[in-house]
């Protein structure tokens, strides 16, 4: 049977088992099954101090932002200009740039950018002009611009980037976060997933808990209507408080006549979770007491219904890591509930300016806004899509697109200890693959651990019959990216 915990000798302190009913539900679920039973039958206190995180080093970071641009943006047309394309648009790319990482024939032809480029900040970072509110803060961002994925099919690079296995069948980033730190409050989860209705290529896998305990799953918050289901208390805290009560009684009772005690683990857990959540998920969600000058900031106003939501999320997000979610993740919104929201086979200049003026000034707003209230330095923003765009098309039209593409593609971190105000890595002189220093989505998830304390190959869970990591056997920490 797969351990419930990471063994001793990778996590020294851990005590030895203890059967009790009580010792199960002190030991289930790094002991939030008992934890929250004491908290029901005591106090509903926010500082949960019932468990020490699995860190091994000082952590530079406490929280993380994930912006997910579903879909893939164009690196050649936000962060990775080059004037070359241009300069040959039109003309045929060649067998000698066909590549198997994107969609590409000898035949198709080099499509230059519509928008311009020009140096922001100190820095001098180049930005493209789709993105006028993110150039702002520019000195805050630390791009890679060659990033390799594995097969140029969202659903996999989808699942790659969010589990680093392009089959999935594993945990999320976000939920072996919540299960190497946990969450800093008890009333609410470690990871939340705030959605803008729309699930991802690659299914809700993508933000699972796999064979984790289930407790470290993603809960999902809608942006539209009540944030999560069932929220609302139905019964009195007192009757609330007698049923929970007695399912516990019942899962404890239960969890004596089987082997296979995870899912009964997850269950206390999340029952426990729910309930404290009743009381703060509204007060976390609700935004309407932030400064009307913040929402402003965000785009709440904005006359676009599905920026509007977006501004909704991201506002939510900073909120949520205030009150100690690790790890939020938001999700672009998509136009025709069809298409990744990113995902411009036609059409690239109309849908990518839709995109960006949806998204662009709330992840500038959420930047900006951390840094004023000095949570910056301990939440790492990253902005990341799954894949890039080919720089080059199969006809150039007035409705012409970019195809997939993971052979040299960018994103950014920003905040957290990652360093402000520079640029990574190279694409060739048309942005058609990799020149200088290429990473793959498994460095980036060892950086990140690292800035949270944790050593990559030592966070591990027993499954399988051997030590699985997020980084399986990949990775390396990118020193170059940290101030």
């Amino acid at each position: 049977m797969p351990s419930q915990t990471p063994t001793s000798s990778r996590c020294p302190g851990r005590i030895a088992p203890d059967f009790s009913r009580r010792g199960f539900l002190k030991q289930s679920s790094l002991g939030f099954g008992w934890l929250a039973l004491q908290g029901l039958l005591n106090d509903t206190a926010d500082a949960d101090t019932s468990t020490k995180p699995l860190t091994h080093k000082a952590a530079r970071a406490k929280n993380i932002i994930f912006c997910f641009m579903d879909g893939g943006p164009s690196h050649v047309d936000t962060f990775d200009p080059k004037p070359m394309l241009k300069k040959h648009e039109g003309k045929a790319i060649g067998e000698g740039a066909v590549s198997n990482l994107s969609q590409s024939g000898a035949s198709r032809v080099w499509l230059g950018s519509p928008w311009k480029f020009a140096p922001q900040g100190e820095s001098g970072i180049q930005v493209s002009e789709l993105f006028p509110q993110i150039a702002q803060v520019a000195d805050e961002l630390c791009v890679v611009r060659s990033m390799l994925g594995q097969l140029p099919l969202h659903g996999q690079q989808n699942l790659l980037l969010h589990t680093g296995r392009i089959l999935g069948q594993a945990p999320s980033l976000g939920a072996w976060i919540s299960y190497g730190l946990g969450s800093e409050n008890r009333n609410l989860p470690g990871y939340v997933v705030l959605n803008n209705d729309w699930v991802p290529n690659g299914g809700l896998e993508n933000f699972g808990s796999s064979y984790l305990p289930a407790s470290h799953q993603a809960t999902m918050m809608r942006a539209k209507g009540t944030p999560v289901d069932n929220i609302k208390p139905a019964d009195s805290a007192d009757l609330q408080r007698r049923k929970l009560e007695l399912l516990l009684a019942q899962n404890r009772e239960f969890a004596g006549r089987v082997s296979d005690r995870q899912a009964i683990d997850g269950t206390i857990a999340n029952y426990e979770t729910a309930f404290q959540m009743q009381s703060r998920i509204p007060q976390v969600a609700d935004i309407s007491g932030e400064p009307k000058h913040i929402q402003q900031l965000y785009g709440v106003d904005s006359k676009d219904e599905h920026q509007g939501y977006y501004a909704i999320q991201a506002l939510r997000a900073r909120r949520l890591v205030e009150a100690g979610v690790r790890f939020v993740e938001i999700t672009c919104p998509s136009f025709d509930g069809n298409n990744s929201p990113w995902d411009q086979h036609s059409k690239l200049k109309q849908n990518h300016e839709k995109n960006a003026r949806v998204t662009e000034q709330s992840v500038a707003a959420l930047i900006a806004d951390l840094k004023q209230r000095g949570l910056l330095d301990e939440t790492i923003v990253i902005w990341a899509g799954e894949m890039g765009r080919t720089p080059h098309t199969p006809k150039i039209t007035d409705s012409c697109g970019r195809d997939h593409h993971v052979n040299g593609y960018s994103i950014f971190m920003a905040g957290g200890g990652f360093r402000g105000g520079m640029t990574y890595g190279e694409t060739d002189e048309f942005g058609n693959s990799v020149a200088e220093d290429p990473l793959d989505i498994h460095d980036i998830h060892a950086t990140i651990l690292h800035q949270l304390g944790i050593d990559h190959e030592r966070l591990t869970y027993r499954h399988g019959g051997r030590d699985q990591r997020l980084t399986d056997v990949h990775g390396r920490v990118v020193e170059q990216l940290l101030g």
